[in-house]
């Protein structure tokens, strides 16, 4: 018997006019995604408007209440007070959240899940299934298939995090304030709470006064240990906007239970999934925003001997990845493909 969810499947994207919207749009086209009907769903200012979806026009609704009728999917990228308010509405319509804020993360009961890592967790699933921040993802991805063969009992991240984390009013941000910079004008910041032209700040998230520690921080922290399933990897990190716009990179010193080479390393990394190794040493050529802007995979290199640790248990790595593909759009196109609801036959 032919499946309707499986091959007709209605899906709805919360928040299509964003920066994320967008990129979940060219990521299911991209992907071969069935869908049976797009909802495009957005703020009132946007409804009427409309979005191309495989070469036909979607004209974009307003987001309320009643928007989710014979919804299947919905993908959230809205912000985490949208999520809190409509994403429980989703579901008591009957569609299955996939959503991308952080409304939702920590909570017991919701799976947050990277595919590479733990896609058995989707099947938990009452409803809402959460996407991870992006920072924690591109550390993730190639730290699992490590912590797997030679468990991590801590790990040193400093992020170099792109305007596309925080929007594409960020984005437009950055590129405005460099054209201004450039033509010796002074501009003034809308969005961001520092100059972004060749500047870079702490991350733009609140800091805890007792801590220290800014709010994209303690998410890679608490995200760690709930995707790892494992409270007791130590964890530090530092977060910092750098004027790149859409890829995250990232600074990596880890530290295994045994003694680990980089040539092991760099054979896992070679076998990982959603990794790619760009490691020349002879053309100084390693992972860079420029080129992960675009690209599915987590790019991985500069991977070496952590000099400061004798013993012989850290590796120190350099990796890269697009914050609005994998650190977000694919990520989360990804657990919809693997949605029980779509694999039956």
């Amino acid at each position: 018997m032919e499946d309707k969810v499986s091959n007709d499947s209605v899906v709805a994207i919360v928040g299509v006019t964003g920066a994320v919207g967008a990129e979940f749009i060219a990521t299911m086209d991209k992907r071969g995604f069935r869908v049976g009907k797009l909802k495009a769903l957005a703020s009132a200012r946007s409804a009427g408007k409309t979005v191309s979806f495989r070469g036909k026009p979607v004209v974009i609704e307003e987001l309320t209440e009643r928007a989710f009728e014979g919804v299947d999917i919905a993908l959230f990228s809205a912000g985490s007070g949208i999520s809190r308010k409509f994403a429980p509405l989703a579901v008591k319509s009957g569609a299955v959240v996939v959503d991308n804020s952080s409304a939702f993360r920590m909570d017991p009961n919701v799976p947050l899940v990277i595919p590479e890592i733990n896609a058995n967790r989707i099947r938990d699933h009452k409803g809402i299934i959460a996407n991870p921040n992006c920072a924690a993802i591109t550390a993730l991805v190639p730290l699992w298939p490590i912590h797997q063969k030679n468990r991590i009992k801590r790990v040193i991240i400093s992020t170099y995090q792109a305007a596309s984390g925080a929007g594409a009013a960020a984005m437009e941000e950055l590129v405005e304030s460099t054209r201004a910079n450039l033509n010796g004008q002074v501009y003034t910041p809308k969005v961001m709470p520092h100059p972004y032209a060749f500047n870079l700040f702490n991350h733009n998230t609140a800091v805890d006064p007792e801590t220290g520690y800014n709010d994209e921080e303690t998410k890679v922290i608490k995200e760690t240990h709930k995707i790892f399933e494992d409270e007791k990897i130590a964890v530090g990190v530092t977060c910092v906007r750098v004027p790149v716009l859409r890829a995250h990179c990232e600074a990596i010193t880890f530290e295994c239970e045994k003694p680990i080479t980089e040539d092991q390393v760099r054979a896992i990394m070679a076998q990982a999934p959603g990794v790619k190794v760009v490691d020349d040493r002879a053309k100084n050529y390693f992972p860079m925003p420029i080129d992960a802007s675009g690209q599915d995979d987590v790019l991985v290199g500069r991977i070496r001997k952590d000099l400061s640790d004798p013993s012989g248990h850290s590796i120190s790595m350099f990796v890269a990845a697009d914050q609005l593909l994998k650190g977000a759009a694919l990520n989360a196109v990804q657990i919809a493909e693997l949605l029980p609801e779509r694999a039956m036959a």
